[in-house]
């Protein structure tokens, strides 16, 4: 199954925790399956009700925001 790369959900007001480790059921959010990984996650919050683009192949530099750096290190392979 492909991954949706990055993710559009909406968002409600809150604190949310961003996966980090790729281990998640629940994705893009932490489920606490990366104990033992030595990794966390990402912890953030919304304060407006919007759609968000929620990074899916954690290289983005604006975690847990979508920068695009994917789609440019796609272009860049060709």
């Amino acid at each position: 199954m492909k991954k949706e790369m990055p993710l559009t959900l909406e968002l409600e007001p809150g604190t949310y925790h961003w996966c980090t480790c790729g281990n998640t059921k629940k994705e893009p959010f932490c489920d606490g399956s990366h104990k033992g990984t030595g990794k966390v996650p990402h912890m953030f919050k919304i304060i407006l009700k919007r759609k968000y683009q929620i990074c899916n192949c954690h290289l983005t530099r604006n975690p847990p925001f979508c920068d695009g750096i994917c789609r440019h290190m796609k272009e860049e392979r060709g």
